[in-house]
């Protein structure tokens, strides 16, 4: 599937899960304060260290910030992953706490390092409430129907094929398939295509665009039931029957959410550090970088960024390699 919204989603999209180490070790620092009541509702205690309680969503953010599990998904309490990072989490707890017996967090190099975890954590926390409003269920069937409407829906074409080695052979199987003998049975018998060979040659439905020029070129005019070749290819000669034809089918409203989400996520992240930057006075005292021989240069007309990505929405061409 051609779709560019899921390929232009860079890695401003993790701002989404990192709720990382820092968060944990604040929290056993008793930055969560006194309380112990669930952090929300239907959050479960899952162990105790010395008296105070780690909860099943403190195990489940540090799988997602470790990359383990991708924001949203589930994480059973029961599991084998759930049960490390667990151990993970206790580990760090007790960590944290001997480095507070040791007044390492009265450290200026801790405090500052407390301060960039605490302001990555509200961030994080800023962009998820951004999200939460902006990427709801009409947003993203409204761009699915866009989508819809911008999509081009090729032809998919259906084919078995018999490749052999030259074409005297390929002329002898031309000649036993005008016969009336069966495509599939020398497919089987004859071709030399380890990848069609077992299954009578099928190739499964495929786009023209996706093969090799030479199967493009004879499958241009070719009709359903047509008997196409002998024809040269890298390897040998091949030898195709149009099995059928049909317009590309879009993906569905259910297989395309993800990379929506992703995409309309990624936009919200974007339009929220524009306008923080625009009404804030950013300074840089780096300079500009050096211009070093040899490394390489982006060219003079590279197009600018792009605001948003327009996506082709149609389900991917399944071919198998002639």
């Amino acid at each position: 599937m051609t779709s560019s919204i899921l390929r232009r989603v860079p890695n401003a999209l993790a701002l989404l899960a990192i709720l990382s180490m820092a968060a944990v070790t604040l929290s056993a620092c008793g930055e969560r304060g006194a309380s112990e009541g669930a952090p929300a509702p239907g959050d479960t205690a899952v162990a105790k260290v010395d008296g105070k309680t780690v909860w099943a969503s403190d195990v489940k953010r540090e799988a997602v910030a470790q990359g383990l599990i991708g924001e949203g998904e589930p994480l059973d309490v029961s599991s084998d992953l759930f049960r490390r990072v667990l151990d993970e989490v206790v580990d760090q707890k007790l960590l944290a706490a001997e480095a507070v017996k040791r007044k390492l967090d009265k450290d200026p190099a801790a405090q500052k390092r407390l301060a960039a975890a605490r302001e990555r954590i509200l961030g994080d926390m800023l962009v998820e409430n951004v999200v939460s409003d902006a990427v709801n269920d009409n947003a993203i069937r409204a761009l699915y129907q866009e989508q819809l409407k911008l999509a081009k829906q090729s032809e998919e074409i259906r084919a078995r094929q018999i490749v052999v080695a030259t074409e005297a052979e390929a002329q002898a199987v031309q000649k036993l398939l005008a016969t009336g003998a069966s495509f599939e049975a020398l497919a089987m018998e004859r071709s030399t295509d380890t990848a069609t060979r077992f299954n009578g040659g099928d190739l499964g439905y495929f786009t023209a665009d996706v093969m090799p020029e030479a199967y493009t070129n004879n499958l241009k005019t070719a009709k359903v039931g047509d008997i196409v070749g002998p024809f040269a290819i890298d390897g040998g000669w091949a030898i195709l029957k149009v099995e059928d034809k049909r317009l590309e089918q879009p993906i569905t409203f259910e297989a395309a959410r993800p990379q929506i989400v992703r995409f309309l996520t990624y936009d919200q992240v974007r339009d929220l550090l524009e306008k923080l930057r625009s009404r804030a006075k950013v300074e840089n005292l780096i300079g500009q970088p050096q211009d070093v021989p040899g490394r390489p240069k982006e060219p003079a007309d590279a197009p600018p960024p792009a605001k948003a990505a327009t996506a082709v929405i149609s389900a991917p061409a399944k071919a198998a390699t002639p």
